[in-house]
C-alpha cells in the first residue's frame, strides 16, 4: 500500500458515498447524500474529493461547469489493502494475531462466534476441495 492509498476518516466518508452513488457523482451529489442536512461545507467536500484525485483514488472529468468524479478502486479493493497495512504494522503479518486480538476484545455473543465458526468452517471446505 501506497502512502497515496490511505484514506483519512473524512476520506473514507467521501469514498464510501461515491461507491453507494455509483458511476460518476459530482460533488453536489455526494455532498447531499453524505451530508443531507449540510454537516459539511460544498468547498470542504470539493476540497476533499480533489485530494482524492491527487492521491489517484478518484478520477476528475469536467462536462459544462460540472466536475464529476469516478472511484479508481472498487470498495473491497480499498479494504483489503487497508487491512493488509493493518496486518502488517499492527500484527506483524499475522492473521491468526488479529483475528485473536478481534475476538479476545469484542464482547461476543453465542451467535456472533458461531456466525465466525461457520465462515472459518467455510474457508476450509474451500481450501480442502
Amino acid at each position: 500500500m501506497s502512502i497515496t492509498d490511505k484514506l483519512t476518516p473524512a476520506e473514507w466518508e467521501i469514498m464510501e458515498t461515491v461507491w453507494q452513488l455509483g458511476g460518476s457523482p459530482s460533488v453536489r451529489d455526494v455532498l447531499a447524500k453524505a451530508y443531507p442536512d449540510s454537516e459539511k461545507a460544498y468547498t470542504t467536500v470539493q476540497t476533499i474529493m480533489n485530494t482524492l484525485v491527487k492521491k489517484g483514488l478518484l478520477i476528475s472529468q469536467k462536462t459544462g461547469l460540472v466536475n464529476f468524479y469516478t472511484p479508481v478502486k472498487s470498495r473491497n479493493d480499498m479494504v483489503q489493502s487497508e487491512l493488509k497495512n493493518m496486518l502488517s504494522r499492527v500484527f506483524n503479518g499475522s492473521a491468526p494475531a488479529m483475528a485473536n486480538y478481534l475476538i479476545d476484545s469484542q464482547d461476543l455473543s453465542l451467535e456472533e462466534i458461531q456466525k465466525i465458526k461457520d465462515l472459518l468452517n467455510k474457508k476450509a471446505q474451500q481450501l480442502e476441495g
